[in-house]
């Protein structure tokens, strides 16, 4: 008996050696943002839940923005394989492709929930996927916000007369083309260099983010006035950038848990960063900043230009014509029940740029 123990635990054992074992994976992710800017918190969200749900399979490091690689160097990073992933905001490299920037943000079109229903019952993964896809990368969306803050200054801006001459810091492909048809002129500079940007009165105002994370820059310290609503971003998406021969050495299970971490990372960002948004306003208030708001007449005015620079910008590029397409279908299709059930839902369907000029331009 003893012998037919020894025997079988032989081959129990030796089946375990020659059984093939799943290697964990190691992966290396840092990402834009610096550590002081709140925006980091939705990387370190995805990258907490990614850990614990991956288990043994998968291992994410984390490094904060510019630790690794300068911000602007992070896209090259993961299409190389440098690293294997890097959380981003899409609309920093419209240079590379101007289909880039509609799936960050627009010029007073989605809110962060359009964003969310887009991408998640619309098609909206998909197309990240494909404009991603053409250099190397799979895409996973994990956050979005609402509507940024606005131009922060040194002099009230009240109306679109007050934007003439000004050097403001902006990003975006669409918001700089609209804010030259406004009379100012468009500053491109990383989050983290705005600050000095505007204590040394090297610009004469900027934008950045939502209304914590431009606290967290300390922008209270250097601009006494801040206009709203911030037209020029009405809602924002941020996600990470996958290396694809990365994401394919993957289990299928382990790849379906890092969506999963994906979409509860997003779920999160929206309440989170609308809760902090609110208490920033407060703070905001507090430090002595005054708080303007565009008229509804200037605001009708600046969305039909907006919708203008959208469907020319859109009618530039193939990739942004399709972005856009879908992005307005999704509207119409949406537009019913929307409407209807105004106020109580989300409002009204905005009134964005002529679909059927867009429609034109994606079928060229």
């Amino acid at each position: 008996m003893k012998l037919i123990r020894g025997v079988l635990a032989a081959a129990v054992l030796s089946g375990m050696a020659s059984a093939p074992a799943m290697a964990q994976e190691n992966w290396t992710m840092t990402t834009v943002w610096p550590a002081s800017l709140e925006l980091i918190e939705m990387d370190r969200k995805f990258v907490e839940l990614a850990n614990k749900l991956a288990g043994d399979d998968l291992t994410i490091e984390f490094f904060e923005g510019g630790t690794l690689v300068p911000s602007g160097e992070v896209f090259g990073a993961v299409e190389s394989g440098t690293i294997q992933a890097g959380g981003d905001w899409p609309g920093y490299w419209a240079g590379r492709d101007a289909a880039f920037s509609p799936l960050a943000t627009h010029a007073s079109l989605f809110n962060a929930v359009d964003y969310v229903n887009w991408i998640q019952q619309w098609g909206g993964r998909e197309i990240y996927n494909e404009i991603y896809g053409q250099f190397g990368m799979v895409y996973l969306p994990y956050a979005v916000t609402n509507n940024e803050s606005g131009f922060r200054t040194n002099e009230p801006i009240r109306t679109t007369e007050d934007l003439q001459g000004k050097r403001l810091r902006l990003s975006g492909l669409e918001q700089g083309r609209l804010l030259e048809k406004l009379g100012g002129s468009q500053v491109s500079m990383a989050g983290g260099e705005i600050y000095q940007a505007l204590e040394r009165g090297v610009i004469d105002g900027a934008e950045f983010s939502t209304p914590n994370v431009d606290f967290s820059g300390g922008f209270q310290q250097v601009t006494d006035y801040w206009a709203t609503p911030g037209w020029h971003q009405s809602s924002s998406v941020f996600g990470v950038m996958i290396n694809k021969d990365a994401w394919d050495a993957l289990s299928a299970e382990t790849q379906e848990k890092l969506l999963i971490a994906a979409d509860a990372t997003m779920l999160w960002s929206l309440a989170f960063t609308e809760r902090r948004a609110n208490d920033a306003y407060g703070k905001f208030q507090d430090a002595g900043v005054e708080i303007t708001r565009y008229d509804d007449e200037t605001l009708a005015r600046i969305q039909e230009m907006a919708n203008a620079t959208m469907e020319e910008v859109a009618c530039e590029n193939p990739s942004s014509a399709k972005v856009y397409l879908s992005q307005l279908e999704y509207l119409q299709d949406y537009a019913s029940w929307r409407d209807a059930s105004a106020p109580f839902n989300l409002g009204r369907t905005p009134n964005g740029p002529d679909i059927e000029k867009i429609r034109g331009c994606a079928s060229e």
